[in-house]
């Protein structure tokens, strides 16, 4: 390995693979078993907006100095990052939160390529422009690292007036993919592993995310009042939901073979949960042998959930507490995905052409 070359490595993973190969100028390295890139500018570039939801470990002698016309180098940037990230711990943010602000941070800083403490609003610009028109991210994508950027602004330069009247992309509104009853109960039937036929019977029966489904302990299954104490969900508030007697029976069975002790549903490593991505995968694969078309994530099982109760009759207002929104807004966008409002209106196509 010479300084004109960058040495990648990462646990073996199909979809990382599929991401280190749109690095222009990539090589695997057969005999060292390990992935090799230019080290250039763009390729940097490449890598960080790649593998944009990673947790990347830069080496601490690579520097953006080597590149012409640079100012910043990984240690100014990861100096700053440290610092953003004792602030986040002390604005009591979540660890999930904290990961994606930095990881925008991170990228805005390595864009412009300056020293953190003579940033503009110009180089905010300049970078929201490069997010939107240059790699065509969408707006609430932008609009996150916009958050993630004023923050850093604020409270780390304590810039805070800077970006006052800086406009934020407008929202796109777009709808959630929602599953048909048959939908889901193929993606079930087409599993047969029981603990992950355990995880998924919960996500869709309980509307649960899948961060929350993750990190379910056996104590918050409560078969008794038949309901699922979810901790610290999305913006680290508690709450109950149901528990369905279907899913209850199926989790018994498993508690059975597997004797989880801590968490519901243990990771490969000691005292883990089970990853978020692992449930990731094991939904795409049983939405393949059921062969489901619609361009579905494990989050749509939650938006069928909140559809499928919309549409047998359940008040949105219990829809909302099961999901554990703040606002009713944002519970009613159910409303225009639910077949209900549509079902006793008919085509006039159907009139005339019978």
């Amino acid at each position: 390995m010479n300084e004109e070359e960058l040495k990648v490595t990462f646990q073996y993973n199909n979809q990382l693979v599929e991401k280190i190969r749109k690095v222009e100028g990539r090589r695997w390295d057969a005999d060292q078993k390990y992935w090799v890139v230019p080290n250039n500018a763009k390729c940097i570039d490449d890598l960080t907006n790649i593998f944009i939801d990673e947790d990347i470990r830069w080496d601490e002698s690579l520097s953006f100095s080597k590149t012409e016309n640079s100012e910043c180098n990984f240690h100014d940037i990861n100096l700053a990052l440290q610092q953003l990230e004792k602030q986040f711990t002390l604005k009591g943010y979540s660890p999930k939160t904290k990961k994606s602000y930095i990881g925008h941070v991170k990228r805005f800083l390595g864009f412009i390529n300056n020293k953190p403490e003579v940033l503009t609003k110009q180089d905010v610009e300049k970078y929201m422009y490069h997010l939107l028109n240059v790699q065509e991210n969408s707006h609430a994508f932008a609009n996150q690292a916009l958050s993630a950027i004023k923050f850093y602004y604020q409270h780390s330069l304590k810039k805070d007036k800077v970006l006052y009247d800086l406009p934020r992309p407008k929202k796109e509104k777009t709808l959630p993919n929602i599953l048909s009853q048959r939908e889901v109960l193929s993606i079930l039937d087409s599993v047969n592993n029981i603990k992950h036929k355990s995880i998924l019977l919960l996500t869709y029966s309980a509307g649960l995310r899948i961060g929350e489904v993750v990190r379910l302990k056996v104590g918050d299954i409560d078969s008794d009042r038949m309901l699922i104490h979810v901790r610290q969900g999305k913006g680290r508030k508690d709450r109950y939901t149901i528990l369905s007697e279907v899913a209850l029976s199926t989790l018994r069975k498993y508690a059975m073979i597997e004797k989880p002790k801590d968490w519901l549903f243990p990771g490969g490593k000691e005292n883990c949960f089970l990853t978020e991505r692992s449930v990731q995968k094991i939904f795409s694969v049983a939405c393949k042998r059921a062969k489901v078309k619609k361009h579905a994530s494990v989050h749509s099982l939650r938006h069928s959930f909140a559809t499928h109760l919309l549409e047998g009759g359940t008040d949105l207002r219990y829809i909302q507490e099961l999901l554990g929104h703040s606002s009713s807004k944002t519970t009613e966008i159910y409303t225009h995905v639910s077949e209900a409002n549509f079902s006793k209106i008919k085509s006039p196509l159907d009139k005339f052409m019978k």
